[in-house]
């Protein structure tokens, strides 16, 4: 028998790099009693942290899932990467959950990737709780963190405890809805009277939180502002409703590695954040969901991981009906049926076989075949369904594009190395891998460094593959810069049958497009059957340019004049003879070299838009504009792609890790002589030694 949909929480952890929310999860699960002993993150035993290359960095870098009991209730639980690299997961877990429990670290306050996330789960309209964690560090501050949240998120961000005592000393929180406090020793929790010299503070803080439970009724505020007395049970229900449609978001705290509060969180994640029935509906394309076990299944496969044992293994929250093991179910997007044999639950170390999944609920298939991260598994094609093309589709949320590009040449089995990457790429949707077609390099890119790092981990640890980085070429192009006219002639004799074929060609500059062929060829002097040959050997001429054998763009080639034997011309002949003239045409039209110039928007601090701007400038950018966007300032500007190869890290360095940026191709300049010439002793360095220049 599934679960009731009103008896489950699916609630993701969300929160800058080191708020030490994987402390916290292996918290929640121990206080739960789901684990018999506290896992730890610098030891590498915590049980989200499992692959090799999260314990050697530390970090989480895949959302992990584990299910629980507490008050009789279901929590699904999500901790989520909190490095910027990752935040593919990060995203996929906040659609799956109508909550999200921010942590943040109580010495640093808010940071950049807590306000990215804080966005997303509005955009999504996910309750919000917050856990400022790590009180006991050196120099944390719950007051001066509870600060930066109003500061960032607004007044409706309000404590619902403060701490007793600070930094090593802090011992227990005090509950301001009950008035009463916590301590914390040896593992147990003992009620105790609020200290009297915290008695001011719990009071002042206590009229705050009381200011935004009532602005949630007008009847609740009449009463309160006419001094009423509000009812224990009325402030309960207030800040519950409150929180569940996202008009307060409570802040709590705690010491994870302590377990100093993390019951509290527990009680708060079950009594005040939304169920999937409390939540509503979701409108996902053209059907609207609802928590119901009686209607037909929908099912969002949210994350695949890539195994090379057991094949993929599929996450998915199931938004309607009641997902059954040992059934057949349809893949929607590509209408295959997909055969579910076992559905499994995470709980602690465990895995544990379930026999359903009903509305609401979150857990894990392996070994389907075609379906991956992104697909909704459905118990009929809705395409064939009565009512017809009714559509499902998860709301959009964008992921930020790849900006580190790597050129990579596999070692050993090509083939095995592109199908490990292509497991990988399902995994983790923000990995970009294509050829480039003018360069021909194979192009693999990620989200920055250490997100590329990852990946070549993954491949040898998981795969046994190797690959080879090195920075990609740039494509450069040529261009001309005045009309010429040539001549080509290809004739040869050999005894018997000869080669002839004879052109004249005018060529000039073409705006706003690549390449134009004309044929002006009057009486016949070239046969209408040889014409496309020769704009063939044109055609194969442009490909490697006079100034740096880059491919030629912008040009209109007229066919004027010509020749042609009666038995010696052939198609071979023409082509030899288009590309010979072309060739000459090309040195004689001031031929110049071109550049990508990338359209480059950087999101950055205000008091890094100077630096940030110099640093443009001097990679030859030209600024286009710039407006504040909250506590950020979105900057325009126009770069050659040749200065944005490794800028990633450079703007991490220039915003203390803060600053993110998307480029797209804008068009073509040409490069400035000085550069040029450099560029083009380079491109005959790789043509004299490829092998150094690999």
């Amino acid at each position: 028998m599934h679960r009731r949909a009103d008896r489950i929480r699916n609630v993701a952890l969300v929160g800058h790099r080191g708020g030490g929310k994987t402390s916290l999860f292996e918290a929640l699960l121990h206080q739960a009693g789901a684990t018999n002993r506290l896992g730890s993150v610098a030891d590498g035993t915590s049980l989200s942290d499992v692959d090799p290359d999260e314990q050697a960095r530390g970090m989480s870098i895949s959302a992990a899932l584990n299910s629980f009991d507490w008050q009789e209730r279901r929590i699904n639980l999500l901790d989520t990467p909190g490095d910027p690299s990752f935040v593919a997961d990060a995203l996929s877990a906040l659609r799956v959950c109508e909550s999200a429990v921010v942590v943040v670290n109580g010495v640093m306050g808010v940071e950049v990737n807590t306000q990215r996330l804080w966005r997303r789960a509005e955009e999504l309209d996910l309750a919000r709780l917050v856990f400022v964690n790590m009180l006991d560090r050196e120099r944390a501050d719950f007051f001066r963190a509870l600060d930066s949240l109003k500061e960032a998120f607004g007044p409706h961000v309000v404590a619902t405890e403060i701490p007793i005592g600070a930094e090593h000393e802090v011992s227990g929180v005090i509950d301001l809805v009950d008035m009463c406090a916590y301590e914390y020793a040896d593992g147990a929790c003992t009620e105790i009277p609020v200290p009297d010299e915290l008695a001011g503070d719990a009071q002042r803080y206590r009229e705050q939180l009381m200011d935004e439970v009532c602005e949630v009724s007008d009847s609740l505020m009449e009463r309160y502002l006419e001094g009423e007395e509000i009812s224990h049970e009325e402030i309960v229900t207030a800040l519950k409703d409150g929180t569940n449609h996202g008009d307060i978001f409570p802040v709590t705290c705690g010491v994870a590695t302590r377990e100093l509060a993390v019951n509290r969180l527990l009680d708060a994640i079950v009594e005040d954040l939304p169920s999937p029935v409390k939540h509503g509906g979701l409108h996902a394309g053209d059907v609207t969901l609802h928590a119901d076990d009686g209607a037909p299944l929908y099912a969002y496969v949210f994350k695949t991981k890539a195994d090379p044992y057991t094949g993929r293994v599929n996450l998915f929250r199931v938004f309607q009906g009641v997902m059954d093991a040992d059934t057949t179910v349809m893949n929607t997007r590509t209408h295959a049926k997909e055969r579910i044999g076992q559905l499994v639950s995470f709980t602690g170390k465990e895995t544990e076989q379930v026999a359903a999944f009903g509305p609401g609920d979150i857990g894990a298939v392996a070994k389907l075949k075609e379906t991956r991260a992104g697909d909704w598994l459905a118990e009929r094609d809705p395409t064939t369904a009565s009512g017809g093309g009714a559509g499902v589709q998860m709301p959009r949320v964008e992921l930020p594009a790849p900006v580190m590009a790597f050129a990579m040449e596999p070692v050993g089995d090509e083939d095995k190395v592109f199908t490990a990457l292509r497991r990988l790429q399902e995994e983790d949707p923000t990995i970009d891998l294509h050829r480039d077609p003018q360069t021909g390099e194979e192009i693999m890119a990620g989200l920055s460094q250490m997100h590329v790092e990852v990946i070549v981990d993954r491949l040898r640890e998981r795969f046994g593959c190797e690959v080879r980085l090195k920075p990609p070429r740039i494509p450069y192009q040529e261009t001309i810069r005045r009309p010429a006219r040539a001549h080509g002639r290809h004739k040869k004799q050999t005894g018997g049958r000869g080669q002839f074929g004879d052109c004249h060609i005018e060529i000039e500059p073409l705006q706003d497009a690549d390449f134009e062929f004309v044929d002006q060829i009057k009486g016949g002097v070239i046969p209408g059957g040889f014409i496309p040959a020769v704009e063939k050997g044109v055609r194969e001429a442009m490909e490697a340019g006079p100034v740096a054998g880059a491919p030629v763009k912008g040009v209109r080639v007229r066919v004027v004049d010509g020749s042609y034997h009666t038995v010696d011309s052939s198609e071979m002949a023409f082509r030899m003879a288009g590309s010979i003239a072309m060739k000459q045409a090309l040195a004689d039209a001031a031929a110049v070299l071109l550049e990508p110039i990338m359209l480059v928007t950087l999101s950055v601090p205000e008091d890094s838009v100077g630096d940030v701007i110099g640093d443009l400038n001097g990679r030859r950018g030209r600024p286009q504009g710039m407006e504040p966007f909250g506590a950020m300032t979105e900057v325009r500007a126009e770069v050659p792609m040749a200065e944005m190869l490794t800028y990633a890290p450079d703007l991490r360095s220039l915003t203390g890790g803060q600053g993110e940026y998307t480029m797209e191709f804008a068009r073509y300049e040409e490069v400035p002589a000085q550069l040029a010439a450099r560029v083009v002793e380079a491109e005959r360095e790789k043509l004299t030694h490829p092998s150094a220049a690999a």
